[in-house]
């Protein structure tokens, strides 16, 4: 089960149950997979829901890398994840609110 007060967020992964989390580690591999802007302009293109699919696969890898997934983006691009990409986009979406959220906000 993932734990929302440390920031976890479960995924399926080719059909294996996967833990997320934006550990600070994972966080400076989001900032350079991003190669341009900040994580706070990250954040802003998720409340205006002006991200891309790169925005998505980017937290989604950093995320799983994260939670002790060793794989890389080429090997997310082939992977059949539960949901499609909405469920992505929504599992991305929950890693950047958990890991800025404050303690009392989790």
């Amino acid at each position: 089960m993932a734990n929302p007060y440390a920031g976890e967020v479960a995924l399926v992964l080719d059909g294996q149950r996967r833990i997320a989390k934006l550990t600070l580690g994972a966080l400076a591999e989001l900032e350079t997979a991003l190669e341009t802007g900040s994580l706070v302009e990250l954040v802003e293109r998720f409340e205006a829901q002006r991200f891309s699919t790169r925005d998505v696969l980017a937290l989604v890898v950093a995320g799983l890398r994260g939670g002790g997934w060793q794989g890389t983006a080429a090997d997310l691009l082939i992977a059949e994840i539960g949901g499609g990409p909405v469920e992505a986009a929504r599992v991305a979406a929950v890693l950047l609110a958990r890991a800025f959220a404050l303690p009392d906000e989790a």
